[in-house]
Order: C-alpha cells, then sequence, then structure tokens
C-alpha cells in the first residue's frame, strides 16, 4: 500500500501517490505571454464546454490527468494540489503514461462530500534531468568529472532542506561526497544514480524550477448512492393484492407492500424504487393492455397523476395514508433499503392543476388540451405540462412538491421522461434542491437522444438510464461500457435496468431464462449501479403484440405473483440476484465506474472485460481484480479462446494466476490465454475473482 501522509482514519481521500504538502512557488516563471513556461493543458476531471462541474461520488477513484511538456531532453514533474471541502490540503504526484501525447495521471479516490478544488503544477525537475544524463553520460564515459558534481551540486541542494527527515538528509550528504569522491569507483557513481531510495526522496521532495501553477479547477463529490447502488422496483398496489370471491382485485396497500421488504432486501438490494403512489385520474383512464375501455376495477396507469382526490403531494387512498408512506418508508430503512419514488411532471386531465391552472398545459385550437404522444405511443390519459406560460409558477410548484416528499423521508426521485422538459427547469430545481438537501439524489429515465441524455447529466442529474437495453451483441456491448467507464465518466453515472414497465427487449422476449441470466450479470457487474423491475426473476418474458412491453402489462393493473411459490419450485432468478448483490457488496472493484478494461476472444459472441481497484485505492486496503467472461448468445454453447492483459493486474503476460469463477466456487489456474466453454443454458458467465499474491 502506498505510504499516506496523515492517518487512513482522519484522510478525506485515498491516493496512490501522495506526498508532502508544500506551498505553491510564490512566483512563477516570467508570464507574458499565454503560454507559460511549462504548458498545462486538457485537464480532467471535466466536462464539456467546462459549464459545470465535473462530479464524483464518494470513494470513487478519479483519474486526474493533464497534458504537460517541454522543450528538448530535459525532464518535468506534474502534481495536483487538492483542497477538501472542509480545507485539508493535500499534494499527489503524477505519473506519465508514456502514451506518446504527454498525458500525466494519478487516481485519487476523494472521500468526503461537497465540492473539492484542485489544480496542477508542472515544474523541470531537476533530479530526473540529471538522473537521465549521469546514466548515459557515465556509463558512456562521457562527461563524467561534470555529471559527478552536478549531481553532488543537486544532492548539497536537496540536503539543506529542513523539511526533509534528519536520515534522509544524511544519506544525501553522502551521496554527494560519493560523487565528488576521486577515488570512487564509476560502479559506486552508477550505485548513487539507480539507488531507488534517492529517488523516492526527489519524488516526494522534487527539486523544482520553472514551476507552472495551472487554474483552480474544482470538483462535485456526491453521496456514495448517487453512484453505486442495486436498485428493484415494484409497484405497492401489486403487494399484497387479493383477488376477491367476485373476481375483483382489491388493492395492496402500503401496509401489505411492508410484507415483501424482506424478500427485496434479503436479495440484496439497496434502492426499493416506487412508481407513482398518487391519486390516479379517471377521466380517459387507461385500460388493460393500454386500451381505451376501462372496465370497473381497472386502477388506471399510476402516471396518469391526479384525481378530485389530490395531485402530486397526496397518496392514493388505495394505498393508504401519507402516515401509511412514512411508515412503510421506515420499514424499508430498517431492512437496509433507501425508498426512491417516482417524479412525474404531468397530470391527468382531472389532476387539479388542470383547473386551477390551465395556463400550465396547451391549449388546442379547438379549445381541448393536448395529450401526451410520443409516436407512435399515444397517452390520451396524461397532459404534459407547457413550461412557457407560467414559468415561475411551475417551478415553484414542482418544489414545492419535492420538498413536501424530503419532508416524508424520500431523498431519491426517479424522474419521468425529463427530456421532455426544458433542460433549463431542471439545472434550476436540482440546485436549488441540493442547496439545501445535497444528499438528494435524481435519477434520469432519459432515453433519448445522446445530446439530451449527456445534457441532462451535466445539468445535475446524478444518475441515468441509458442504451443498456437494446445493447446485447458483443461488439455493441464493448463500445457502450467503454464509453460509459472513459467518454462520459466524468458527469454521466448510469442506472443499468435490465427491464422496465415499458420496456421487455426482443433479447428477453426470445432469449428464454438464459437471456434473463446474462443481461443480470452484465448489468451488475457493468456498473456500480443497476436496476431491475419486478418480475423479472421470474421471467416474464411475453410481450403484447407488436410492442416492446409485457403483455397485461403492471401499468394498467394489478399483478398477482406467488414469490415464495416460484422459488420453492426453483422457477425463480432470486438466488441468482442474491448471488449477484452478494458479489457486489464482496469486491470493491465493482463498485467503481471508471475502470473497466475489455479484453480479447476468438468468438463474436464471447465478452471478455475486467475491473480492478488497487489496494491503496480500496476501502478494503487489500487490491481486487474482477474478471467477466459472457456468452452473450443466449441461445448456444460456445467454446473459444480469450486473451488477456495481464498487466492490468500486475502479472506479466505467461505467468500463471489463480481464478475463482464467483457463481459456482470452480477454480483453474489461467494465463494470458485460456479456453473457455459457456453453455447459455447452464452457466453463461463466469464472473472470476483474480487471486493475486500477497
Amino acid at each position: 500500500m502506498a505510504t499516506t501522509t496523515r492517518t487512513a482514519r482522519t484522510s478525506p481521500w485515498r491516493s496512490a501517490s501522495p506526498i508532502p504538502v508544500r506551498a505553491a512557488a510564490d512566483a512563477q516563471s516570467e508570464r507574458t505571454t499565454t503560454t507559460p513556461r511549462i504548458p498545462l493543458a486538457l485537464p480532467s476531471p471535466s466536462v464539456p464546454d467546462g459549464k459545470f462541474r465535473p462530479s464524483a461520488y464518494a470513494g470513487e477513484v478519479v483519474p486526474f490527468r493533464t497534458t504537460s511538456f517541454r522543450e528538448g531532453h530535459d525532464r518535468i514533474g506534474v502534481h495536483v494540489r487538492l483542497f477538501s471541502p472542509s480545507g485539508d490540503e493535500s499534494l499527489h504526484r503524477l505519473h506519465p503514461l508514456n502514451d506518446g501525447f504527454d498525458r500525466w495521471e494519478t487516481a485519487i479516490a476523494p472521500l468526503e462530500e461537497g465540492v473539492w478544488r484542485f489544480r496542477f503544477e508542472a515544474f523541470a525537475d531537476d533530479f530526473a534531468t540529471w538522473e537521465h544524463a549521469a546514466d548515459v553520460k557515465i556509463a558512456a564515459g562521457v562527461d563524467v568529472p561534470v555529471m559527478r558534481e552536478m549531481g553532488a551540486q543537486l544532492f548539497d541542494r536537496a540536503a539543506v532542506d529542513k523539511s526533509r527527515p534528519a536520515a534522509e538528509r544524511r544519506q544525501l550528504q553522502n551521496a554527494a561526497k560519493t560523487l565528488r569522491d576521486p577515488g570512487a569507483s564509476e560502479e559506486a557513481v552508477l550505485e548513487v544514480v539507480h539507488d531507488p531510495a534517492l529517488a523516492a526522496f526527489f519524488a516526494a521532495r522534487p527539486l523544482a524550477s520553472l514551476q507552472t501553477v495551472g487554474p483552480d479547477l474544482e470538483l462535485l463529490v456526491e453521496r456514495e448512492r448517487a453512484g453505486v447502488g442495486a436498485w428493484y422496483e415494484f409497484f405497492p398496489r401489486s403487494e399484497g393484492a387479493r383477488l376477491l370471491k367476485d373476481g375483483t382485485i382489491k388493492s395492496g396497500t402500503f401496509r401489505s407492500a411492508v410484507r415483501r421488504l424482506p424478500g427485496v432486501a434479503a436479495m440484496g438490494f439497496d434502492v426499493l424504487y416506487l412508481p407513482p403512489i398518487h391519486p390516479i385520474g379517471r377521466l380517459n383512464r387507461k385500460g388493460r393492455n393500454n386500451t381505451l375501455d376501462p372496465q370497473p376495477g381497472d386502477p388506471g396507469s399510476p402516471w396518469a397523476i391526479g384525481a378530485e382526490e389530490g395531485g402530486h403531494d397526496t397518496v392514493h387512498p388505495d394505498l393508504g395514508t401519507l402516515a401509511d408512506f412514512r411508515a412503510f418508508v421506515r420499514a424499508a430503512r430498517a431492512e437496509g433499503l433507501e425508498v426512491a419514488l417516482d417524479f412525474a411532471l404531468q397530470a391527468a386531465p382531472d389532476h387539479p392543476w388542470v383547473t386551477a391552472h390551465p395556463e400550465w398545459f396547451t391549449t388546442l385550437p379547438d379549445g381541448s388540451i393536448a395529450y401526451a404522444e410520443n409516436p407512435p405511443k399515444k397517452y390520451q390519459d396524461i397532459y404534459p405540462i407547457n413550461f412557457d406560460n407560467d414559468p415561475d409558477g411551475i417551478r415553484n410548484e414542482a418544489l414545492r412538491v419535492i420538498r413536501h416528499w424530503i419532508a416524508q423521508g424520500v431523498k431519491i426521485f426517479r424522474v419521468d421522461n425529463p427530456h421532455t422538459k426544458p433542460l433549463q427547469f431542471w439545472e434550476w430545481l436540482i440546485a436549488t434542491v441540493s442547496a439545501d438537501h445535497p444528499d438528494v439524489v435524481f435519477l434520469a429515465e432519459a432515453f433519448t437522444r445522446p445530446a439530451p441524455l449527456q445534457g441532462l447529466a451535466l445539468a445535475g442529474f446524478q444518475q441515468s438510464y441509458t442504451y443498456f437495453t437494446w445493447r446485447n451483441t458483443k461488439l455493441e456491448l464493448e463500445e457502450f461500457l467503454t464509453g460509459l467507464a472513459r467518454d462520459t465518466a466524468d458527469y454521466l453515472r448510469p442506472n443499468l435496468f435490465v427491464n422496465t414497465p415499458d420496456i421487455l427487449t426482443e433479447y428477453l422476449q426470445f432469449g428464454g431464462r438464459p437471456a434473463y441470466k446474462i443481461r443480470a450479470a452484465l448489468a451488475a457487474t457493468g456498473a456500480p449501479t443497476y436496476g431491475v423491475y419486478a418480475g423479472y426473476e421470474l421471467f416474464e418474458n411475453v410481450a403484447r403484440p407488436g410492442s416492446e412491453e409485457n403483455i397485461d402489462n403492471e401499468k394498467y393493473e394489478y399483478k398477482l405473483r406467488d414469490w415464495a411459490d416460484a422459488e420453492a419450485r426453483g422457477d425463480s432468478l432470486a438466488p441468482y440476484l442474491t448471488r449477484l448483490n452478494e458479489i457486489r457488496r464482496q469486491h470493491p472493484a465493482l463498485g467503481q465506474l471508471r475502470n473497466l478494461s475489455v479484453h480479447w476472444s476468438d468468438d463474436d459472441a464471447i465478452l471478455v472485460f475486467s475491473k480492478r481497484i488497487p489496494g491503496e485505492l480500496s476501502p478494503t486496503g487489500r487490491s481486487d481484480t474482477i474478471l467477466v467472461v459472457a456468452n452473450v448468445d443466449p441461445h448456444s454453447v460456445r467454446q473459444t479462446m480469450v486473451h488477456l492483459d495481464t498487466r492490468v493486474w500486475g502479472v506479466e503476460p505467461g505467468e500463471p494466476f489463480e481464478v475463482e469463477d464467483l457463481v459456482t466456487g470452480e477454480q483453474w489456474t489461467w494465463s494470458d490465454h485460456n479456453f473457455v466453454k459457456l453453455d447459455a443454458f447452464t452457466e453463461p458467465v463466469h464472473i472470476l475473482h483474480v487471486k493475486e499474491s500477497s
């Protein structure tokens, strides 16, 4: 583990390269031009255009990168200076990536929530320049006396630095003495040049000149749940719903739904997401399977919010009271679950807003109000909001509603279709809420084009749905997962839901039970946050003809499920989901977003990737490496060779290492080239723990 300058208990960060803090240069090298003496460019973390802060979550390993170089062959060094929200200052040495692009990097895991400040500092590294020149010239017998005296003078300069430990200063003095000793052999002199202890002294406290100090930058660090968690979605009206003798169904309530909480918690989920819990409109109510002729007893879509009983600040009377909801939140918390609530900024035709504020909607030339459409889908039971007639009124009401539910104990909101509302509105709302409640998390249901999806993340959404449900082939997944880990990780945190009430992809419809295993394993390991909508564990895969939705969709009716019976019959994916969540909790590498590396296979259906966290950055203090090998074809048995860049976890190519399959418990000795056979009908995915030698 890397040394630190403070105890792990009090440090607001974990770092691979901390060095003792010292003041930045009082004066930089002469600046009469835009370009400094040693250029610094392309700082990261950063966001496009620089209009917003980059963000991270507490404990996330963040790569701090910049580009820096100088003329000629003289060497430079680069630091990043960090200031925590509470004012702790730390200094961290960057290492060159040696990628041909003069990029420098170090990895730091901020632990304290709030706004961090950081800046990069570049300097001429006098020791590194001498060390390189001396190594080449002394061995070649060129300018040997000059190189020896130059080195001795560097050690003299360093030895008078009173901030260095006394033992270090003595060692520097002895090195200078050796270099000046005319009787010292070439071997003895080269030992000084190559001495790793001396190099470590100068790495921690470099002799710096020609310093450049970059601008102050900011990084917003939010709570861990903003970036890590396993989500489960259920409709409380279905949990505890009962079929009556007359064939009608009595709605479940918050009190009956409490009985499902231990089952959700036992599967290892962290967040329980509820669709809207408000009164449902009666005008234009949808019937079963989205029909326009509801029958008596049809409950309607929860997203058609508002009726004579109330609107967005009201609980549907069939579910209980506001006090019942608060009790449900407390019961969930006791099970280790945090409740997330849907925030759908829209209204049923009989929502109180429609009468009180008709200006909040779009009136058509015939006098009717426009209902929502997402061609070819039509939502006659929902009126979208018009944000331009009374923007202040809508802002104030939305803020009031959010604050109301925060007061009931809700700190996570899943926002329905945010891309159909002005981006400016979301930036204002999230910033206003965060000013008083920085622990509130907003998830964007942003199934939309890349620009608005990313724009919502930049505007403040802590999480976003993604295109994961439609990325199914090896090539698609390689590009998708790499993009999440590399291209947008400074501001966009994905939540990889495997299904939703609106989305039952063809892959799940026709892939059978193997498809459900494959998608769950990829979601659980591919990103720190993923989600499952209830019924997934029962392999509900029959779609309404011509759609990507389940037939008998729960959006429009009650669902009576017997979870225990399915599990007793071995007809449930719940044990597999439980194991996935156990693996996630036991392996901190899976709690990171930016650490994914794609490897290779000879089969176009075998996806291979790894995730690693080094010990000095891990909450356990131990390195952790997970290797995922997945057969993404749910219809076949595949056997092929996989090819690994084992240097990712510190093993040289060709060297053996041990792996354990965390699903089956099997163990093998692997190297950088390995044969695999993955049967989609038994275990289609290896989730391998790489056992690193101590």
